[in-house]
């Protein structure tokens, strides 16, 4: 059967912030931590819907809204946070037209990644043992442009700019545990994917590419939102990780089934485009990293 959700140790007195953990991938993990014992805190846009999620929880679940197309709003969060033992970066949009945050980022980017980046440079001093990012299957199209990171110069594409974001979380992922490790810090750094989990993430492109994903997700080809978030379940809790690595379904070509370690692009292992990367991200948020 594979690792599954009464396999999670023992949560109790941990802390866990989940971002976007309002629906979906995010309120699954939320549910799931919680049932193990953490006190979870759902950092999400949608405070409302956060709400309904934490009372389903009970007294486990507190709600701090967090938006991360503003950076204004990152700030703010990070001021107020107090500390957790886990940070997991699930938040994410998927597909949608061209449109951009508050800082002028491009939306998938701008959300998807640099809010992120952001964030955890932001809370990491407060973050006792590890920070879990989302990536995604997609991040396979994803072609990072160093010169063109939010799309001012190439014609917008809805879903390369998503693979773009999400081979964006891969590197980060994997370059936040490379410099862990190199400052010899005990916090570890791991990536997770849900391979394909029918959620509320899919139906945002405006396009007849709604009406086909709809219709896809009421079949059996795709995983629940609760199966989709068990990678993430075991990054954030396994005591057999590894830092950097990137965690996902193992059965179906990695679209469904039980975690276990994922096979990726190994342009996620371009040392130079990730600490490109890596710069131009800190440059655009105004926000650098304490390691």
């Amino acid at each position: 059967m594979g690792w599954s959700v009464s396999d999670i140790p023992d949560q109790t007195g941990r802390t866990v912030v989940v971002t976007g953990a309002n629906s979906g991938l995010g309120a699954e993990t939320a549910k799931a931590l919680a049932g193990a014992g953490a006190q979870v805190i759902l950092a999400c846009r949608n405070t409302e819907k956060a709400d309904r999620v934490a009372t389903e929880i009970g007294a486990a679940a507190t709600v701090a809204h967090l938006d991360l197309a503003h950076l204004d709003s990152v700030r703010a969060f990070a001021d107020e946070f107090t500390g957790a033992d886990v940070l997991i970066n699930n938040a994410g949009v998927m597909a949608i037209p061209l449109r951009r945050t508050a800082q002028g980022f491009e939306m998938q980017i701008g959300t998807n990644h640099l809010g992120h980046f952001a964030l955890t440079a932001l809370v990491l001093p407060k973050i006792t043992e590890r920070v879990v990012t989302l990536s995604s299957m997609m991040h396979q199209i994803g072609r990072i442009d160093l010169g063109d990171l939010n799309w001012e110069k190439r014609r917008y594409s809805r879903w390369r700019a998503y693979g773009d974001s999400k081979m964006a979380n891969l590197m980060f992922g994997k370059e936040l545990a490379a410099r862990l490790s190199a400052a010899g810090s005990s916090k570890v750094s791991l990536i997770a994917h849900p391979g394909y989990a029918a959620t509320g993430l899919q139906g945002h492109s405006e396009s007849f590419e709604d009406v086909f994903m709809n219709l896809v997700n009421k079949t059996p080809i795709p995983q629940s939102a609760a199966g989709g978030a068990l990678p993430t379940l075991y990054a954030a809790t396994s005591p057999d990780i590894t830092t950097g690595t990137f965690y996902g379904p193992t059965e179906f070509f990695g679209s469904r089934g039980a975690p276990g370690r994922s096979g990726y692009s190994k342009r996620a292992d371009d040392l130079a485009l990730r600490e490109g990367l890596w710069t131009v991200s800190e440059k655009l948020t105004g926000i650098t990293f304490d390691i």
